[in-house]
């Protein structure tokens, strides 16, 4: 395949995931849906229909091929790196009173839902079941560090550590690959009606999801960016998906493995980081205009980072 051929195959991908971006922006312009919307319809999302997901891509995965401990906690030490690595520069650039959003809007990304899409596009079956996976350790390892930075820099009282804890732990994502291991295990059969109902139920997640960071979208918050907002942006967009898939690449993984990983070390900024960030007393703006940045960001960031490693043949 030529070299222009696959930047349009790596388009084919890459793409119809932000098209659905852009008309969830176009469809809050427009009227048709509204902030209540997009609540309800996140929530949705959130507590039943990515969990379903999650849960019908792994219990049908090959987990032979799909479980790889290795895999899992190669992800989450370079996760730790990274997120240790932005502290420290933070630390040296940013002001005290922003640097615990900019660590968290810096790092954590959107994998639940723009990388999870993206993996899917690129390998099927496997991407999905992988970076279902994948995303109990994304979850355990975003949440937890978020926590960190944002507390780091709280001028309130005390944060009340086992509440958190809790919360992490009752996460519906984290308790959707709980419950799947075992089930994927022991195979038990399952009526087709069953499985069929949760196809239909599970495939609003990605449209219904997307629509709604698109509906989230402010050009008048973009507006008010600083340059704090574009060097968070840019962090999280170049600067670590670069350091991280080639740390990744230096522990010996290659082909889909590694593609899965940097689909998710490339996701744009989580929609859930604002809401952290505003519950923790952080800069609820300043993340929020680097969701806005990085989400735009991510259609030629992603696109022009999957293509470029498929090139050189490490994807």
């Amino acid at each position: 395949m030529d070299a222009l051929a696959l930047f349009r195959s790596t388009l084919e991908i890459t793409l119809p995931v932000f098209a659905m971006v852009f008309i969830g922006l176009g469809l809050k312009r427009a009227r048709w849906i509204d902030a209540a919307f997009v609540t309800t319809a996140s929530q949705l999302v959130f507590k039943a229909t990515l969990p379903t997901l999650i849960f019908l891509s792994i219990i049908r995965a090959d987990l032979a091929a799909t479980l790889n401990p290795r895999l899992l906690v190669a992800f989450a030490l370079i996760t730790l790196g990274g997120f240790l690595a932005v502290w420290g520069w933070a630390a040296l650039r940013v002001p005290r009173a922003d640097r615990g959003s900019y660590i968290q809007g810096a790092f954590r990304g959107n994998c639940g839902i723009v990388g999870l899409a993206l993996a899917a596009g690129m390998y099927g079956d496997y991407g999905l079941s992988a970076g279902g996976l994948l995303l109990g350790v994304v979850i355990l390892t975003y949440n937890a560090f978020s926590v960190v930075a944002l507390a780091a820099y709280r001028d309130e009282a005390r944060v009340d550590w086992r509440d958190i804890l809790a919360h992490i732990v009752r996460n519906p994502l984290i308790l959707a690959v709980v419950a799947a291991v075992p089930v994927a295990l022991l195979a038990p059969p399952l009526p087709g009606w069953l499985l069929t109902s949760g196809d239909y139920f599970a495939s609003l997640t990605l449209p219904l999801a997307l629509i709604c960071i698109g509906a989230t979208l402010s050009f008048g918050a973009l507006q008010a960016s600083g340059i704090t907002a574009l060097s968070a942006s840019l962090m999280k967009m170049v600067a670590l998906p670069a350091l991280s898939t080639g740390a990744a690449w230096l522990a010996g993984f290659e082909g889909r493995e590694l593609g899965v990983m940097f689909l998710f070390f490339a996701s744009p900024t989580a929609a859930a980081a604002f809401v952290m960030a505003k519950a923790m007393g952080g800069n609820a703006v300043l993340t929020a205009n680097i969701i806005a940045l990085t989400t735009l960001m991510a259609s030629v960031t992603l696109t022009l980072g999957a293509f470029g490693l498929q090139v050189i043949g490490l994807i």
